[in-house]
């Protein structure tokens, strides 16, 4: 299994600087990939921006978005931003979609709610097919398509249009269940071989208390459910190494560890755990 990191850019206090600098450092090792969230209400950064910010710092390390808001970008314009960032980090973009969770990044965006799982459909098939006549460009061929969700619509767009399945977080007993549903859409769809997997997890190894407290805010739109995302947060070396090996023998392919801290020790810490 291969382990990725994420770009901190939702937690609070980045900044440009930080993030080209915790790019540098990632693509150094030993981490396979380098990831960042999507929120529209949010003091945070857009995700194609800053992934287009890391290629040109970069040069081995895979860019992702786990996930990507599909539906509050017109289709044309995600297909555009996603081909864009493909072709500065020389291919090596993972496109992560999915359908969000927040009602406000909707009401933001003015944004109808209600048929955002139809709207991605079209724009995963706009995506693999060739609508525009390759009119948006750059090329897109290449590009890793996954897709994330809970629901039965969700495994089933993702075994129809992408290359795997993103799963949202939770102990590595959560990612083998969705893992079983993933694999069996694949099956059911006739696909040949299985999904690529993702999975993600928090960490803070340093200033914890604040990490904690940009989970409670970040998830705070969940209600109560926000303090078992906060519980779930990994603090010790030791804990990592233990869900870095649940998630492995759950058959994860991929699995992407997000700070909740901004602060570049975090990467220099997890490093050293997962050495």
């Amino acid at each position: 299994m291969k382990v990725g990191i994420g770009l901190p850019t939702t937690t609070p206090g980045a900044d440009g600087a930080l993030l080209l600098e915790w790019a540098r450092r990632a693509d150094t090792g030993p981490f396979s990939s380098l990831a960042v969230l999507d929120r529209l209400v949010y003091d945070s950064f857009e995700p194609f921006a800053a992934l287009a910010a890391a290629a040109a710092v970069t040069a081995r390390v895979r860019l992702a978005t786990m996930i990507a808001i599909g539906p509050l970008r017109a289709t044309a314009l995600l297909v555009k931003q996603a081909a864009s960032v493909h072709a500065l980090s020389g291919k090596r973009l993972t496109l992560g979609l999915a359908v969000g969770a927040r009602v406000e990044d909707y009401d933001a965006a003015g944004i109808e709610h209600r048929g955002r799982g139809r709207r991605l459909s079209e724009q995963l098939a706009y995506l693999r097919g060739g609508f525009d006549g390759d009119r948006i460009g750059p090329a897109r061929e290449g590009i890793e398509v996954l897709v994330g969700g809970a629901s039965g619509q969700a495994f089933s767009r993702m075994a129809r249009y992408a290359d795997g399945y993103a799963h949202g977080g939770g102990p590595p007993r959560a990612f083998a269940g969705a893992a079983a549903r993933a694999n069996a859409a694949w099956t059911d769809l006739g696909r040949p071989g299985r999904p690529l997997l993702w999975g993600q997890g928090y960490f803070a190894l340093g200033d914890v208390k604040r990490g904690n407290a940009y989970l409670r805010d970040y998830y705070a739109f969940t209600g109560p459910f926000a303090e078992r995302i906060v519980a779930a947060n990994l603090t010790s070396a030791r804990a990592i190494k233990d869900f870095v090996r649940g998630y492995e023998e759950a058959g994860c392919d991929e699995l992407v560890l997000f700070p909740t801290v901004g602060d570049v020790s975090e990467l220099d810490r997890l490093a050293e755990a997962v050495a």
